[in-house]
This record gives structure tokens, C-alpha cells and sequence, in this order.
């Protein structure tokens, strides 16, 4: 079928162009998308900051509702509402154990262009073949992903296009907070970076119960940090970040920490600020980044745990109808950070992403 889609074909561009998509084969669906994120894992590809090949249609954060299922799909069919996520190889030990995000191939599933089987599905109008991303390439019109990328929801088709950011984002943030740390109620954190994946993590950690919720912000940021949750903000731009989260915490470091910004030396500034037994998590994309660390003074004598953790250490079919359930009660108001543009407006939207002038840019289809 033709489908309308933003082709990258080259480092830092991109083009809405008509090509073609495939039908579903075993164990996919086609997705009529109602809209989809803008992350940064979408400039780091189109930037090709991370290895990836192109032609390539980016997106990765696509919701919309079912228009056919492909043989064998059983828990899905036309007209379910879903939310598209990370994709998984479905075969090796962690996802068979239900860790898809720690998958064998889950480099590959993301950035190598391909679907499980090791084809694509989309075309352009030369019989050139386009690489996927994440199992779905949504900054389209139309989707083909597996069905275990699909994830069903009890929304309205219009509350959908809100929820992009629980394909990846707010389930990375979130996750890291509530799956990969989960904090003890009344323990303190602090969050590196207030963008979504940092201001997810902020309503995370105030779901949790967490007491002290530091927010680590740049220019901008200070404002939502606080709306979001934070009961505490600091400028990492002009103040001494280390020793304000030690006189916020009475000498003590913080609990828990979350790197989400993407800046690699605020991952040595993080383990600065722990507490001893302290778990400071990083979610960031930073490619081949280095930083120093002194494992005796930083990690060995206070007894810190030093972790990654991917798309929120989430399985997908399990945290995202929680996510969902937590969006209903109020408690995660992802709603607030989102600003929409019509489709042709994407060059735009990425624009106010970069400029930080939108939390989470949003097209809608």
C-alpha cells in the first residue's frame, strides 16, 4: 500500500515522500498511526551519531489503532488502540524470561534496519528498500510491527497521540526509577536533566514515595522540575551541583540518581553526589562517551552501584498499561509535556526540540 513517510536519506535530513509498505506477515500489524513522538534517539539516528544505514525512515514512538492483522496474531485485531515500542528478537534467554529490554539482538532490533526476519517492508517508488526503526519507522502514516511490539490500551483514539512518550521516553525514565531502582518510600533522589525522560522520572520517583525529588536543570526546566514533582531544583549551570545535593541532604548524598541528560560528565557529577549503598542509573544515548571514574573513592568505599539500564528495564506488556493506569489516576500527566504539529510541520517540531522550546513534540497523522 502507499503510505506517506520521512525518508532520511542523508545525514541530517529528511523527506516526506510516498513509498511503499508491505503487508503484515506472520505475527505483525499494520498500524494506522495517529500520531507519534519525537525523541532523541530519533536525532541521534537521523544525525547518525549511532551507526545506522540509510535510506531509513526514523520514529520510534508511534501510537494508533490496528487496521489488519497478519497470520498467526491472535491477542490483537482491528480496531485495538496501541501504543508502539521497542522491539525484542522474542528467542533468546532474556526475552524468553521476560527481559526483552536486555534482548541479545537488541542493538540490532533497534538501529539495523531490519524487522525479526531479517527483511524490510517499506519501498520507494525506485524498488529501493528503506531501513526500519525500532520495528516500526512511525513517522509515517502506516506501520507494520510485530505484535509483541504492539502494546493494547484502554484509551480513546484521541487521548492516544498524548501517550507517544510511553513507547519510550516516559518508559525509560519511569522505568529506570520504578523498575531499575525502586526506591524505598521517604528515600531521596535526584534527577540529571529535565527533559521528558528526567521529568518522568521526577513523577516516578513522587509515585514511589520518595521524599526529597531533586531536579538537576539548565537554562530552562526549573518550572516544570517543580510541577512535575521536584521538591527541590538546582541551576547545574551556575551552582555547584555536588554541594548543594549534600547540603540538601544533610552531608549524606542521595539514595537513588538518575542520569537522563545526555551530557557524559554529569555521570561522574551523579556518582559525586551518592549517598553510601547508593544506585545511581544512567539511561543516556551518549555513543562512545568516556568519562573518568575512581572506582575506590566513587564506587568501592561508599558501596555504589553504578548501573545502565535500557528502555526503562521495562517488559513492555506488563509497564505500559501500568503507565497507562498511573496517566487515568492523574499521577503521570505526560499529557502536559506534549505540543503537536500537523505532519508537514516535522522539520518544526524537531526544530523546538533541539532549541528546547517543546518538552515533547508530538505529529500527528
Amino acid at each position: 500500500m502507499k503510505v506517506q513517510a520521512a525518508v532520511t536519506r542523508e545525514k541530517g535530513k529528511f523527506e516526506i515522500e510516498t513509498v511503499e509498505l508491505a503487508e503484515p506477515k506472520a505475527g505483525e500489524v499494520l498500524v494506522k498511526l495517529v500520531a507519534s513522538g519525537i525523541c532523541h534517539t530519533d536525532t541521534a539516528v537521523i544525525e547518525q551519531y549511532l551507526p545506522v544505514v540509510f535510506p531509513m525512515v526514523a520514529g520510534h514512538e508511534g501510537v494508533g489503532v490496528i487496521e489488519k492483522v497478519g497470520p498467526g496474531v491472535s491477542a490483537l485485531k482491528p480496531g485495538d488502540r496501541v501504543i508502539l515500542t521497542f522491539p525484542s528478537c522474542g528467542v533468546c534467554e532474556h526475552c524468553q524470561e521476560g527481559h526483552p529490554y536486555s534482548c541479545d539482538d537488541n542493538f540490532n532490533m533497534f538501529f539495523g534496519g531490519n524487522y525479526r526476519d531479517g527483511t524490510k517492508r517499506m519501498t520507494d517508488a525506485h524498488g529501493t528498500e528503506i531501513g526500519v526503526l525500532f520495528g516500526q519507522s512511525s513517522f509515517a502514516t502506516y506501520a507494520v510491527a510485530n505484535q509483541d511490539n504492539a502494546i493494547k490500551v484502554d484509551v480513546d483514539t484521541d487521548e492516544l497521540k498524548a501517550l507517544c512518550s510511553l513507547g519510550c521516553g516516559v518508559q525509560t525514565g519511569a522505568g529506570a526509577v520504578l523498575n531499575r531502582m525502586k526506591p524505598r518510600p521517604g528515600s531521596s533522589i535526584a534527577v540529571f536533566g529535565c527533559g521528558a525522560v528526567g521529568l518522568a522520572g521526577i513523577m516516578a520517583a513522587k509515585i514511589a514515595g520518595c521524599s526529597t525529588i531533586i531536579a538537576i536543570h539548565g537554562s530552562k526546566g526549573r518550572e516544570e522540575a517543580l510541577a512535575f514533582g521536584a521538591t527541590h531544583t538546582i541551576n547545574g549551570r551556575k551552582e555547584d551541583t555536588v554541594a548543594r545535593i549534600k547540603e540538601i541532604t544533610g552531608g549524606k548524598g542521595v539514595n537513588y540518581a538518575l542520569e537522563s541528560s545526555g551530557q557524559p560528565p554529569l555521570a561522574v557529577s551523579m556518582l559525586d553526589s551518592m549517598a553510601k549503598e547508593g544506585l545511581a542509573v544512567t539511561v543516556s544515548v551518549t555513543a562512545n562517551a568516556e568519562v573518568p571514574i575512581k572506582l575506590e573513592p566513587q564506587i568501592m568505599n561508599p558501596s555504589v552501584t553504578f548501573a545502565g539500564c535500557v528502555e526503562g528495564h521495562s517488559n513492555p506488556k506488563v509497564f505500559i498499561p501500568e503507565l497507562v493506569k498511573f496517566y487515568k489516576e492523574g499521577k503521570l500527566p505526560v499529557d502536559k509535556m506534549c505540543k503537536y504539529y500537523k505532519f508537514e510541520e516535522i522539520e518544526k517540531a524537531f526544530e523546538d526540540s533541539h532549541t528546547g522550546g517543546v518538552l515533547k513534540p508530538v505529529i500527528v497523522f
